[in-house]
């Protein structure tokens, strides 16, 4: 079986060389050494005649096929070979892993120092006290706890670290540990890809880094403490806070319709605080907490996404509406074939009338295109006519046509491509108000009473 002794070359120049790698060479000679790269700064105290791997850097695809074709190259040789790698053998060293795991060569592994120990003796600090985690910089995660991130060598890379957060704290920026122009800095997060200029022998250290659930935590707690401490917080109760969830739930809407992401952010806090006040109330009780509103979204969410985590095929959105009709009724435990069974007769009129259309799809009941519906309307709009000849306005007969025109004018809006007519309405009632302004402000500058054709004036300048 070959045999592999695997030595590293420390993390700088000649001078921190593992004691016994030079006398190691001679004992091989130099043509049975092969280093993974001559690219380390104690490359050139080795011998001449010692091998590299540099060429399959060169012509491979991928990096793990280098890794892969080194190891072949090592498992090939029938004679001892000693193979020499950056650093210590066993800190971020992929081949020598990769070694240790092959059955068809016998490896020994000399200790040796790595960048690890420069940058703790530079940083002046104990990993073990400290809790320190070590993180790959290509496959970066962030975390709460201190961390040394090794393998920053492209701007890529760097980059990528950026914009793992939305902020972040200074950071120090340790390059060529141990050599003539080693650098140690300290560098503003918002530069980290903008100021430093990256190599194979740059790291990071990161004190720190925020959470995206540390805010929510700190909410949480912000909440439990005005019911303790705020006499209107404490007095509330899931029924008296009905009128504000739905208050906030329509503020939220109009700023999404509004399209200002500012007012969005805003109104989407006031709707969590709803969301977070009830579950606190509800944790007092001892009813649930807000981790188990977690938890069942989560499941709920699983569980109707059978095409995404299961092995159902729904390929059209209007498939995946047909296949959570199922699914819905399944949770329920319907009976029988009544596809309208369970839709919530709480809902807003033109979101309860949506529904039905969409329930209807499912059963395939319905109009394959927009002429179907278009049509329908046609026809609505003829019988209301005719109920308000021989009925009169006010009408049962009235009150029952306007709502079947309502009705059909929801088919057309979903054959149209619009899924909800309620933010449609709102929109059309908006344009109306902004309008309707424009046109008295016109008549108050010219003295005129509001009239049909400024009202068409005002659309006209509203489209310029």
């Amino acid at each position: 079986m070959p045999r592999v002794e695997v030595w590293g070359l420390g993390p700088s120049d000649a001078s921190l060389l593992p004691a016994g790698l030079l006398d190691a060479i001679t004992g091989v000679g130099a043509r049975n050494v092969i280093a993974r790269t001559a690219r380390h700064p104690a490359f050139a105290a080795l011998p001449d005649g010692v091998g590299t791997c540099d060429d399959l850097y060169e012509s491979a695809a991928a990096i793990e096929d280098v890794y892969a074709a080194i190891v072949e190259r090592l498992v090939a040789r029938a004679e001892p070979v000693l193979y020499v790698v950056p650093g210590s053998p066993l800190v971020a060293e992929r081949t020598v892993e990769m070694l240790r795991d092959d059955d068809r060569v016998e490896v020994v592994v000399h200790p040796a120092l790595s960048f690890l120990d420069l940058a703790w003796l530079r940083l002046g600090i104990d990993p073990f006290a400290s809790g320190v985690r070590i993180v790959d910089g290509h496959d970066f995660e962030g975390g709460r706890y201190p961390m040394l991130v090794g393998q920053c060598d492209t701007k890529h890379v760097l980059s990528e670290i950026k914009l793992s957060v939305d902020e972040g704290p200074e950071v120090i920026v340790l390059q060529r540990l141990g050599l003539p122009d080693e650098s140690i800095e300290t560098v503003r997060w918002d530069d980290l890809d903008r100021e430093v200029v990256p190599d194979h022998l740059t790291s990071l250290w990161i004190p720190w880094l925020p959470e995206p659930l540390d805010e929510l935590a700190a909410f949480v707690d912000l909440v439990r403490e005005l019911r303790a401490r705020c006499p209107w917080d404490a007095e509330q109760t899931h029924q008296s806070l009905t009128r504000f969830m739905l208050e906030e739930a329509y503020e939220a809407v109009e700023a999404i319709t509004n399209g200002d992401v500012t007012e969005i952010e805003g109104e989407l806090g006031d709707v969590l605080f709803q969301v977070v006040l009830h579950a606190t109330i509800a944790a007092e009780a001892g009813d649930f907490t807000l981790a188990d509103v977690a938890r069942g979204i989560r499941e709920k969410l699983v569980r109707r996404h059978r095409h995404v985590f299961g092995d159902v095929v729904a390929e059209t959105p209007d498939e995946v509406e047909a296949m959570w009709a199922a699914v819905k009724a399944e949770e329920r435990g319907d009976e029988g074939d009544d596809p309208f069974a369970g839709i919530d007769e709480a809902l807003p009129a033109l979101m309860h009338a949506a529904q039905i259309g969409r329930r209807a799809v499912a059963v395939d009941f319905d109009w394959p295109d927009v002429d179907g519906p278009l049509a329908k309307l046609a026809e609505e709009i003829s019988e209301l006519t005719e109920a308000l000849r021989e009925s009169g306005a006010g009408s049962g007969a009235v009150l029952s046509e306007v709502g079947d025109l309502l009705f059909s004018a929801v088919h057309v809006a979903r054959h149209a491509g619009v899924a909800d007519p309620e933010t449609a309405l709102r929109a059309a009632s908006a344009k109306f108000l902004r309008r309707y302004n424009a046109m008295r402000r016109l008549a108050e500058e010219r003295g005129v009473a509001v009239s049909e054709d400024l009202w068409d004036e005002a659309k006209q300048l509203e489209r310029r």
